[in-house]
């Protein structure tokens, strides 16, 4: 296979690229080269996608596949307004948060979509739904149903996953603040989690471009309560530790935020309007092949390499608002 990245240097693009060049795929990637470097085995071609010229070093040749992770609109219409007539098939990493409703139980790909964004370009973080949308869009209306693959993502986890999401709390069990081993979490541990490893989507899309597999799919992790995705992360720290939970109102009067970021409890969600974010059903893209590692083994591996990061990092609370909230709640 002829395989067409467009990335490749970052975290999902990179997997992709790697898993390709394992399959014995001759692999392209299309990036400005600042975000890291290719993995061995593929070619790199610079370019900036803000520059409507930028794929013209490879809208000449032919691909069996051309995989894109943009979520800018404008990059993904001169994408497959270029690359149309040279790829027989275009696969787009989307996300799950092109979905309408976010607060129902149980739906799949069927559900209603944001509005598109009408723009090239998202003004902030908040229009990142519809952006995606929009790139749906752009890659339906050039390759057909028949020739793409729109793959829905839910949440990315696993090594590498700069986020600090899926690190955060093996990380935080294996290196508790408190002298006893309290770990501060969320008195929500019935709300669900789903996380995707990055290696198992990766795979997933490269070998459905090889088949040349067509449609929409919710690529998503098995949905678990937060309770066992924590006692999970306790268990492959060596289970040293005893979670404290405190009550939501609690923690959001003491400034701790949801779901990532600085002073967070990753992967918690208080919104009830996102309570089904984590409970798509995945079943039509398990259907057409894509496999989900245990978790066990995804937090393992993630906190391997979060022992290389310094912290904290992407998500969570550092040691000292940690032990400044144990003593509070007391």
């Amino acid at each position: 296979m002829k395989l067409l990245v467009l990335g490749g240097t970052a975290w999902l693009g990179g997997a992709v690229a790697a898993h390709a060049i394992g399959r014995g795929a001759d692999v392209v990637c299309v990036a400005r080269g600042t975000s890291g470097s290719v993995p061995d085995g593929a070619r790199l071609v610079v370019a900036d996608r803000d520059d409507p010229s930028a794929l013209d070093g490879v809208r000449h040749e032919r691909w069996d596949a051309v995989v894109d992770v943009a979520r800018q609109p404008g990059h993904v219409r001169n994408a497959v307004a270029a690359l149309e007539p040279a790829a027989e098939r275009f696969v787009l990493v989307s996300t799950a948060n092109v979905y309408a409703d976010q607060r129902t139980l149980g739906q799949d790909e069927d559900s209603p979509l944001l509005a598109p964004l009408e723009s090239d370009l998202m003004a902030s973080m908040e229009e990142y739904g519809r952006a995606k949308v929009a790139c749906e869009h752009a890659v339906r209306a050039a390759f057909g149903d028949d020739r793409s693959l729109l793959a829905r993502a839910g949440l990315i986890g696993g090594p590498g996953d700069g986020s600090g999401r899926s690190g955060y709390w093996p990380w935080r069990a294996a290196h508790p603040s408190d002298p006893d081993g309290r770990v501060l979490v969320p008195d929500a541990l019935d709300r669900l989690t789903a996380l995707i490893d990055v290696r198992d989507l990766a795979a997933w899309l490269v070998d459905a471009a090889e088949r040349g597999t067509a449609g929409v799919f919710d690529a998503v992790g098995q949905a678990l309560p937060l309770g066992e995705h924590l006692e999970t992360a306790r268990a492959v720290a060596g289970g040293r530790t005893t979670a404290v939970p405190a009550a939501e109102p609690w923690l959001a009067e003491h400034g701790v935020e949801e779901w990532a970021g600085p002073r967070s409890l990753p992967l918690w969600l208080r919104d009830p309007d996102w309570s089904g974010m984590n409970a798509r059903t995945g079943d039509r893209a398990r259907a057409a092949g894509l496999v989900n590692r245990p978790l066990a083994e995804t937090l393992t591996d993630v906190l391997a390499w979060e022992e290389q990061r310094e912290h904290p990092h992407g998500a969570g609370l550092t040691d000292a608002e940690e032990r400044e909230l144990l003593a509070a709640l007391g």
